[in-house]
């Protein structure tokens, strides 16, 4: 395979993680611990964070960031004024445009009236809240430190406080999940009218709690119901699915996870973050992982990244396809080149006609677009593409 395209810089984006929870969920794989009664090294975190960023600030130059998200573990444990000074640092440090939509995960139980309104006074301009069930018993199930009425706060108050979008965070396919329990969950979160829902099928991943003592999940039968239904609920209420697992009203798509999906650039910093960068001038794309534990993160002794390395040609057909067939728009077959600096080779050729022949995708002259069998069958699909 050769390299004869010049790569085109895509959007960029900052990603910050907050490692602390209060507790450790049962299904959660993020690189996440439990915050154990400790108090939690707030502004020691947020200076390392920021030295982090400074060192790949030197990888993008003056480039435009795009979109933050600060996620976790559970940001909303640290205060409104640290989330100021990360803010503040951020700005001084790369160039962040004036209009960035600036995204903070929070969980109904860490969140008062009080400190939802100093984020935005921080410049938090997005919330995302883990609401996950309004069912005690699954929520029980789920290991959440949440219930029913604080969700429904959490959303009330996303709503009167003058941000420009918040997002709910809700699952689906629980422990002993029915039908009825799926839809009670989802007509009750759009109830709340949040501008952006994400709705995504629990599954059971390594290294987690349900992965050494699995729960009983619903049949796939009873899933593909709950899917089924649950769209044209979403459908009915106004939403449009423009993602795998994430729908939202007309303009209110996160355009930080939209940038992850199109094969954007992003930075990542904190603990164990991952960031994926264009090299123009080397003509080559770089990923990155920072070191994974506080503690040998916040280590002085040591360097924050953990690994950096060059994405190879024979990787990079699967990762634009892996982010670019999550999405429901129209992929311009221009992408491909212009973000990964290869021209699409034979084998990469016959996949993709293999996955046409068999419905899961459509082309036209310009774009690739993938169907509704190509969105239920979204792993057969990304197979064929290795």
């Amino acid at each position: 395979m050769s390299r004869p395209i010049t790569l085109k810089l895509p959007p960029l984006s900052l990603y910050i993680h907050i490692p602390w929870c209060v507790q450790k969920c049962p299904y959660c794989d993020f690189n996440s611990h439990g915050q154990k009664g400790q108090v939690l090294p707030e502004s020691e975190y947020v200076s390392h964070l920021l030295d982090d960023l400074a060192e790949d600030a030197k990888l993008v130059g003056d480039r435009a960031i795009h979109s933050i998200f600060i996620g976790g573990g559970t940001p909303s444990l640290f205060s409104a004024q640290a989330i100021h000074t990360l803010l503040d640092g951020v700005k001084k440090r790369v160039n962040l445009l004036a209009d960035a939509e600036i995204t903070m995960e929070a969980n109904p139980g860490t969140v008062e009236s009080q400190r939802f309104a100093d984020y935005v006074k921080a410049g938090i301009t997005r919330i995302s809240i883990g609401v996950q069930s309004f069912q005690p018993e699954k929520l029980t199930a789920l290991g959440r430190i949440h219930d029913e009425s604080q969700a429904l706060k959490a959303a009330e108050l996303a709503k009167s406080i003058g941000l420009n979008s918040f997002n709910l965070d809700l699952m689906h396919g629980l422990p002993k999940q029915s039908l009825e329990d799926a839809m009670f969950d989802l007509n009750t979160a759009i109830t709340q009218q949040p501008p952006h829902l994400s709705w995504y099928q629990l599954t059971i991943e390594p290294n987690t709690q349900f992965h050494s003592k699995p729960p009983r999940l619903p049949e796939d039968e009873l899933l593909w119901d709950i899917q089924e239904q649950g769209d044209e609920l979403l459908r009915q209420a106004g939403f449009e699915q423009y993602e795998i697992s994430a729908y939202s009203q007309a303009g209110q798509q996160c355009q930080h996870n939209l940038n992850y999906w199109r094969f954007g650039d992003y930075l990542g910093i904190g603990c164990g973050a991952h960031g994926k960068i264009t090299l123009a001038n080397e003509n080559h794309i770089i990923r990155t992982v920072k070191v994974k534990h506080p503690k040998g993160y916040m280590d002085l002794t040591r360097r924050y990244t953990s690994d950096k390395k060059v994405v190879s040609e024979q990787d990079l057909p699967f990762e634009f396809f892996m982010n670019r067939f999550r999405l429901l728009e129209p992929c311009p077959k221009s992408d491909y080149s212009n973000f990964t600096g290869i021209p699409l080779d034979n084998a990469t050729k016959q996949n993709l006609e293999t996955a046409i022949t068999r419905g899961l995708l459509v082309e036209s002259r310009n774009e690739w677009q993938v169907t509704a069998l190509g969105r239920r069958y979204l792993n057969t699909l990304l197979e064929m593409m290795v």
